[in-house]
């Protein structure tokens, strides 16, 4: 059993070794760029910067590319972009996620797995919040988790 479980360790690491490096984009909407300044009661003290670079800390094998915008179409664009060459998309539209079929028909276009992420619960907040537009066209949603739920989110992806 035991020379199983070496031969069997050496064939993973050597699998491992072989794989390309993982590529994520991490996708923030509108005023996610005041994080750690705006609503700290809600959206916690940490800066989106420090919080981007102690994920590339976490996970040094995987290739973690950071955009925000303001901009509807610029959020589309760059879903575009990376919807057929990334290995995955960790997405917070921010209050387009209860707006946007423009947004919800990018996700279902792309062929990369999105992973939808909200900071507060939004299902703890007003009513028009409680509906995702984008949700459905997601591998998965994580909501309330704080800014520790974009790390689920990788997690998730490497599942």
């Amino acid at each position: 059993m035991l020379l199983f479980e070496i031969f069997y360790n050496i064939a993973t690491l050597q699998h491992l070794t072989l794989q390309q490096t993982m590529k994520l984009q991490i996708i923030n909407g509108p005023n996610l760029n005041l994080l750690g300044v705006r609503e700290p009661s809600i959206y916690g003290n940490t800066s989106i910067e420090d919080y981007i670079k102690e994920l590339k800390t976490v996970y040094p094998q995987i290739e973690i590319e950071y955009f925000q915008s303001n901009v509807e179409g610029e959020i589309i664009n760059k879903l575009h972009e990376v919807g057929f060459s990334y290995d995955g998309v960790v997405l917070n539209a921010g209050g387009y996620t209860h707006t946007s079929v423009a947004i919800a028909d990018a996700i279902a276009a792309i062929k990369t797995p999105v992973v939808e992420v909200h900071i507060s619960n939004i299902y703890a907040r007003e009513e028009y919040r409680h509906v995702s537009l984008t949700g459905k066209n997601c591998q998965g949603v994580l909501t309330g988790f704080g800014i520790k739920g974009y790390r689920l989110a990788i997690e998730s992806l490497l599942i």
